[in-house]
């Protein structure tokens, strides 16, 4: 039974993901102040998310600019007027450089884009500094349960697409298949970029998209056979005992540094 599913169903059902027993604390407590996790920070004001921010997707400056929303020249000018105060978004609609509506649609894909990213599973402990704003500022505050169920709705989503998430987080490139196959106009840019370097996470900011969204295309031109992940290099060779092989050394002076250098890897 699906994690999503699970929450639908009747008393008694198992019961949902919890995808950080801390945030849900912190909703609980109607906390104020930033939640760093390993892939992205949560913001929160009064036990609501109010922001989020991630390494894996562009930030709201970007999706704004390249949407066409805003110019570069009226973001920089919010910033400096409005940064040290933590209103740069009111800013931008008071200044009339982006409607309000805009700025609230493009915030909350900012805020889901990067919350999917940073509730990813993690085994390092998170950490909460209390009263900590981000600069933005107010914008329209998004309860934590709705922000867990559209992260869960998210990760569902594309085990549908393709069970395989190799291609989220390894660079990737254009199979041979890929690179004349027919393909939307969305999908070829990105088969274009696919040049074995950049990861999902490059193309996004490339293209100015949502890392999420470059995510389900990536994962449909996958499924297709049109794209595929690098896969890492093999370790060095290792002898038939499991220790890594290195040239023997009596001469060198600095033969106890090679000594504790092979004993670390063979300790790795």
């Amino acid at each position: 039974m699906s994690a999503i599913a699970a929450g639908l169903g009747p008393p008694g059902a198992d019961r949902p993901t919890v995808l950080s027993p801390m945030l849900r604390r912190l909703a609980a407590e109607r906390a104020t102040g930033a939640l760093l996790r390993d892939h992205g920070t949560l913001y929160l004001a009064d036990g609501q998310v109010v922001h989020a921010e991630s390494p894996a997707t562009p930030g709201i400056d970007v999706l704004l600019t390249a949407g066409g929303a805003l110019r570069h020249e009226g973001w920089w000018d919010a910033v400096a007027q409005a940064g040290a105060r933590r209103r740069v978004g009111r800013y931008l609609v008071d200044s009339g450089h982006v409607p309000g509506g805009a700025l609230e649609l493009c915030h909350l894909g900012a805020l889901y884009d990067a919350a999917f990213f940073a509730l990813a599973p993690t085994g390092t402990p998170a950490r909460f500094r209390y009263g900590v704003a981000h600069w933005i500022g107010p914008v329209r505050p998004v309860p934590v349960a709705a922000v867990e169920r559209e992260t869960l709705r998210r990760r569902e989503f594309l085990d549908r697409i393709w069970p395989d998430p190799a291609c989220d987080g390894a660079p990737l490139r254009t199979t041979a298949y890929g690179s004349d196959a027919p393909a939307p106009a969305r999908q070829r840019r990105i088969l274009e970029l696919a040049d074995g370097d950049r990861t999902a996470s490059d193309i996004a900011r490339q293209l100015g998209r949502s890392a999420f969204h470059v995510l389900v295309d990536l994962r449909r031109l996958a499924a297709a056979g049109l794209v595929e992940a690098v896969r890492a290099r093999p370790l060095p060779a290792a002898s038939a005992s499991g220790r890594i092989t290195l040239p023997e050394v009596t001469a060198d002076p600095d033969v106890a540094l090679l000594r504790r250098l092979r004993d670390a890897l063979e300790a790795l």
